[in-house]
């Protein structure tokens, strides 16, 4: 709420009473924070509202009088000051780049604050090739967060044309190159892939910051800086988390999700990561983060990483490897994670196939390891998919909203369907948590190597 990114929001109503309620939410904002608030004066929270105040004050300034008018840009004046003096500080990653943009927005378009402008850009210089590596990804490997940063950037670069002053080359690198890396992860609805505490987003803002990206990469296949395989075939689209976490200190929202995967046919999610709450931290953040809550094994219900539900891991995959190879049309990826082999001396091996027609996703899992440990292979479905599982127990028919059927079979393990939960936070589905299904399959590891093999793969439609 103190960031006022919603005043886009009001503006996008249009008319006069929006303009009125954002001017009464700003007068009292002004009334009510006249000292410094550890919430409200954050320095990432700062630089987003110095932005948004200054970008939308043609909305909300329009028809103010001139009282308001002088309280608004004496308050901007003091927030630019303040945040001039505490950045960079302890801030890392997107959070720094957002203080960043607000110190620039100010020290270009208020009188007196043209001197923090330099030492910005200097920042915004130094953090670019540190944060956007080199295929394009961000370094929190949150593809939500990463559609936000490039939106950043582009609102930077807007800026500095609109005042006549240098666009840094590093800044015109940086989105040309996480333009592309943006459509990598993007499904077929036009939602993004939910990895590390991304969300959907709303398609229509997506599609408006890669056109003003005015970037024409086309999307990546292989993103192996920033951990990720994209593999598409036919109608089919899969993508597969085959990265290490972030660093600490940029890990926040990272996830227990090493080696997990989502499947879109067409313009319709099949397989899915669970999702992030909006609250980022507390319980939901320890539940969604979970291994469990993620298209991938788990052993023993024990995460591939350590979570905080404040926020970070701890213990985490040291090693892991892909291999992508391309033949004919068809796509096979091989990734290695040793999250499990600390605790119970067990590697996973997983290895998925596209065939060229996108009809076929065949994978294999593999535990290299000692027997007796308990593990499942989970399958969290999307809400608009049902599954009936088949009388004798081993695969699974699931059927899209649009009639299309597939065959989820697996051999290696007891197979069944159980509830899971869904907060991918779709354009329009609001924050609650929605009610939905998964495939799960257990058992226990053999000496030396426990192999689950599965296939989805296609039906023809079943008659009337």
């Amino acid at each position: 709420m103190n960031a006022f990114d919603w005043l886009r929001d009001l503006r996008a109503i249009g008319g006069d009473a929006p303009r009125r309620q954002a001017r009464l939410l700003i007068a009292g904002w002004l009334d009510q924070n006249h000292g410094w608030n550890h919430a409200s004066w954050a320095p990432d929270v700062l630089g987003s509202r110095i932005a948004n105040w200054i970008g939308q004050h043609d909305f909300y300034c329009q028809s103010a009088d001139d009282a308001f008018r002088g309280r608004v840009f004496e308050s901007l004046a003091r927030q630019t000051r303040h945040l001039a003096r505490v950045t960079p500080g302890p801030l890392q990653g997107a959070a720094l780049l957002t203080a960043i943009k607000g110190l620039i927005y100010g020290g270009l378009c208020l009188p007196g604050c043209e001197k923090h402008v330099p030492t910005a850009i200097r920042l915004l210089e130094r953090e670019l090739p540190l944060q956007v590596l080199p295929d394009g990804g961000h370094v929190e490997r949150n593809p939500e967060r990463h559609m936000q940063v490039l939106r950043h950037l582009i609102d930077l670069r807007a800026v500095l044309r609109a005042a006549r002053y240098e666009v840094p080359e590093a800044l015109q690198h940086a989105i040309d190159r996480m333009t592309p890396a943006l459509r990598f992860f993007r499904h077929g609805d036009g939602g993004l892939a939910l990895f590390n505490g991304g969300r959907e987003g709303d398609p229509a803002m997506t599609d408006t910051v890669l056109a003003q990206s005015d970037a024409r990469g086309r999307p990546l296949k292989s993103a192996p800086h920033c951990g990720f395989e994209r593999m598409l075939a036919g109608r089919t689209t899969v993508v597969m988390d085959t990265g290490k976490a972030p660093p600490p200190g940029l890990d926040q929202d990272a996830h227990a999700g090493t080696l997990s995967f989502e499947m879109t046919i067409g313009r319709e999610r099949l397989i899915v990561n669970c999702g992030a709450h909006p609250s980022r931290f507390g319980p939901w953040r320890g539940a969604l983060a979970a291994t469990a809550a993620h298209s991938t094994l788990a052993v023993a219900e024990t995460n591939s990483a350590e979570v905080f539900e404040d926020g970070g891991l701890g213990r985490r995959p040291n090693r892991i490897t892909c291999e992508r190879i391309e033949e004919d049309g068809s796509t096979l990826v091989e990734a290695t994670h040793d999250g499990y082999v600390r605790a119970f001396g067990l590697l996973h091996r997983r290895r998925l196939y596209l065939a060229n027609n996108g009809d076929d996703l065949r994978g294999e899992d593999k535990l290299e390891g000692p027997a007796g440990h308990g593990y499942a292979l989970r399958f969290h479905l999307h809400p608009g998919v049902t599954a009936t599982v088949s009388p004798n127990g081993n695969s699974a028919l699931l059927r899209l909203p649009s009639g299309s059927l597939w065959r989820l079979r697996a051999t290696g393990g007891t197979f069944a369907v159980s509830e899971s939960i869904y907060l991918g936070g779709g354009f329009g589905d609001g924050d609650e948590p929605r009610r939905t299904s998964q495939i799960v399959v257990t058992g226990d590891t053999m000496s030396d190597v426990t192999v689950i093999k599965w296939a989805l793969r296609r039906e023809k439609k079943q008659q009337p």
